[in-house]
């Protein structure tokens, strides 16, 4: 039978101060600690004290709530006594309780402080423990025994002690408080009356944690395996993963597992690429986690699902403003900026067309790279930009095989990542500037890249899975034609930039030079202005080049000076550069206002060149001295430059009657060429007019004209073949102060790409034979 005891409150109920608990549930019988913080639950530390009355705890519905009230609390609590309290300095009270019976609150009292509650005590169950009562108490020891071995948390004297108990409740009491469960759980026992139920409840809880400790038991042991390896920071993960398979939750969402199967789901792989990454995911699902493997798979499975795969940016078809943007962008350029309109016609008469691919060949500083963001502009796509220089690993372009350590995506998969959608402009930086070596050639792998017939199933070595490139629309860049490859070459349309005139960089300078260093050095309109004549001396004295890169520089140190006399309070009406203010604050100029190749003189002869930074004029310089009739050629000529001298110098000894030199100059008289700028290479065979010229000045000792250039390829009977690079060659020249240039009659065709401003400040000569050449050059000579 239960044992009997006297009621320790009346049974009529008695007003106790109330002590709430924060997530604990205190039963009867129990001896435990508690740390009272809040002044309410010290004060009512102290009444109980006072008044010599039990104190009762009761449990908050929520452990948040920092002054609860009734409605806060639960009813259903536990009369303790006060066995030990202990002050500390900071104000708390720590103090033993221990539990003496349950009580049910009537009425709460909150209009005063401390809490206090009308406490009824509940009576213990009384009554013969029949048989069905034992059988659920033995069977609550062996779950309890069972539990006490498998997790060694709890002595194994408390089982002995638990044996000689005869009472229902208290076996219950004494047991949940041992068990780590939840506090709705514990709350629930408190409050259950009928032991046969408090049993059952019980036993379901017991049954619950064996399980969960069985399966702990089952991951210290497989984490002790691993840790004897050396891999003891995998301890936590490699336990929850273990308790994930053993409870069937992998699929059930919450961890990395689940959020790498819905990056798969919702990446929008095609059918074949889906179903690789199925097959990868599979196999990290099955591998362990302190597998070197396992991170391999997971990087790859990763890299598939930030492809692009479906998403795209809509192009915006609209070719007025497509113009409006370009040529907001740009000044010229009209070639490049027509072509781009094409593309955009043809977008919308064809959606599914595919994606061009262009190269924009030209000096450096005539902006090729910046253009490429405009087109994304006024084509309302993303822009990226991957540069080539330098570039010498096939595996760059391609990607790495994933069997090597640190393997990433190729450089083209890398960009459509960071494009996010799978039809940006992707310009290709210096694709003239590529090599190879023994790790192979990225040119050749740029040729699956850049054919239209094969990018639609782009081959990557790491994601091994085709991908779809025929919708990107690919601009590389180059400054010369001839350093790409010939295949690469041939599966692109090439756009050939030129140099810019010199009207064109006044109109630049003015519209986006000034305007930009402005705002950079943060300075008004009206602060820093250019003449014309001031910004024709920044053009002719500081800067000689086919781009605007050394004329934004000079702007920018204009600029910079006059922030400097801003703030020394020197700038009071604004910087007006003319011609004299420029020299003043950039220091002399670099190149003298005449040039040298203007001017007539004895054997000098002014030839032109194309160069990577667009044209060039050359002076060819021609020296004689008694000899035996030796040619000796300087300036770091090239062969073939060599070459055209050699023929030069035969056609004058063939023809030197009809010339008017002397017949044997070749036996009495050594002859000496050089080309200025000896450091500069300098090669080709269009400078053969100007050899001819040169030398025949030098043996008649008579200037050509002044102020006239020549290009073309001579031969030994007298014949004047066409060259290339006139456009860049004549702007050059028109640069360079030539008024009159001499060009073979094959190249007349080509003088329709030369702007017109310059067309008309040059007057052309067209000749087909070397005596043409001779006759316009000495027509209107200087004099000895």
């Amino acid at each position: 039978m239960n044992e009997t005891r006297e009621s320790i409150l009346d049974p009529k109920g008695e007003r106790l101060p109330v002590l709430p608990l924060k997530d604990a549930v205190v039963y009867p019988r129990m001896v435990l600690p508690l740390l009272v913080g809040r002044p309410d639950s010290v004060e009512a530390v102290d009444v109980a004290i006072r008044d010599e009355v039990p104190l009762f705890l009761c449990t908050q519905r929520d452990a948040t709530v920092e002054e609860p009230n009734g409605p806060d609390l639960f009813r259903v609590g536990t009369i303790a006594r006060i066995i030990q309290t202990l002050r500390m300095p900071d104000g708390t009270v720590k103090l033993v309780v221990e539990g003496l019976a349950r009580g049910r609150v009537r009425r709460f009292y909150t209009r005063m402080s401390p809490i206090e509650a009308l406490v009824h005590e509940m009576p213990p169950p009384r009554g013969v423990v029949n048989k069905e009562t034992r059988g659920l108490m033995r069977t609550v020891l062996a779950l309890f025994e069972e539990y006490v071995r498998l997790t060694q948390r709890v002595a194994p004297e408390v089982v002995m002690t638990l044996q000689d108990i005869e009472d229902p409740d208290a076996l219950v009491d004494t047991c949940a408080a041992y068990l780590p469960i939840k506090m709705a759980e514990r709350q629930q026992l408190l409050e259950t009356s009928d032991p046969k139920e408090r049993l059952s409840d019980l036993n379901m809880l017991l049954v619950r944690e064996n399980e969960l400790s069985e399966i702990e038991r089952t991951v210290r042991d497989r984490v002790r395996e691993q840790m004897e390896r050396g891999q003891r920071e995998h301890f936590l993960h490699e336990q929850l993963k273990a308790i994930h398979q053993e409870l069937g939750s992998r699929e059930e969402g919450g961890d990395e597992f689940s959020e790498l199967r819905q990056l798969i789901d919702k990446a929008g792989m095609p059918k074949e690429v889906w179903l690789k990454a199925d097959r990868e995911f599979a196999r990290y699902a099955r591998m362990p986690v302190m597998s070197p493997e396992s991170g391999v798979i997971r990087s790859y499975l990763e890299a598939l699902c930030d492809v692009p795969w479906t998403q795209r940016s809509d192009d915006t078809i609209n070719l007025d403003r497509a113009r409006k943007v370009l040529d907001a962008d740009h000044y010229a350029l009209a070639k490049v900026k027509e072509r781009i309109v094409e593309f955009l016609a043809v977008r919308k008469l064809q959606p599914q067309s595919k994606g061009p691919i262009l190269c924009l060949v030209g000096p450096p500083g005539v902006g090729k790279t910046s253009l490429g963001e405009s087109i994304a502009r006024a084509m309302n796509r993303e822009f990226v930009r991957m540069s080539l220089g330098g570039v010498r690993d096939e595996a760059e372009i391609r990607g790495h095989r994933r069997t090597y350590i640190g393997a990433l995506p190729g450089r083209i998969i890398q960009g459509m990542v960071r494009a996010k959608v799978r039809n940006p402009v992707f310009m290709l930086d210096e694709i003239d500037k590529m090599s190879n070596d023994f790790r192979g050639d990225p040119s050749s792998a740029m040729l699956e890249v850049l054919d239209p017939a094969q990018n639609h199933a782009f081959s990557d070595h790491y994601l091994e899975v085709d991908y779809d490139l025929s919708e990107v629309f690919f601009i590389a860049t180059a400054n010369n034609e001839y350093d790409i490859p010939h295949a690469l070459h041939d599966r692109m349309e090439v756009v050939r930039l030129s140099g810019y005139t010199q009207d064109e960089k006044e109109h630049i300078a003015k519209l986006f030079l000034l305007p930009k260093q402005r705002e950079a050095c943060g300075l008004a309109k009206k602060e820093v202005a250019l003449t014309k004549a001031g910004l024709d001396t920044l053009i002719q004295r500081y800067t000689r080049e086919a781009g605007v890169r050394e004329l934004e520089r000079q702007i920018a140190s204009l600029c910079r000076k006059a922030a400097r006399l801003k703030v020394d309070g020197q700038l009071k009406s604004g910087l007006k550069a003319d011609p004299a203010k420029v020299i003043e604050l950039l220091g002399p100029p670099v190149f003298s206002a005449i040039r040298a190749e203007v001017k007539a003189r004895v054997g000098v002869a002014v030839g032109m060149a194309w160069t990577q930074s667009g044209g060039d004029v050359l002076t060819i310089e021609t020296s004689l001295m008694p000899g035996k009739g030796k040619l000796t050629l300087t300036g770091r000529l090239g062969d073939v430059m060599k070459e055209s001298a050699e023929t030069a110098f035969s056609y004058l000894r063939a023809h030197a009657k009809q010339l008017n030199i002397e017949i044997n100059f070749d036996k009495e008289t050594d002859i000496h060429i050089h080309v200025p700028e000896g450091a500069t290479p300098k090669d080709g065979p269009s400078a053969g007019t100007a050899l001819v010229v040169s030398m025949l000045s030098a043996l008649r000792d008579q200037a050509p004209a002044a102020a006239l250039s020549m290009t073309g390829e001579i031969t030994l009977s007298g014949r004047v073949l066409a060259v290339g690079g006139i456009k860049e060659k004549v702007i050059s020249a028109h640069r360079a102060g030539i008024r009159r240039v001499i060009l073979p009659l094959d190249n007349e065709k080509d003088l329709a790409e030369v702007p017109v401003e310059v067309r008309k400040a040059i007057r052309f000569e067209f000749v087909a034979e070397v005596a043409e050449v001779i006759r316009i050059a000495f027509s209107k000579s200087g004099g000895k």
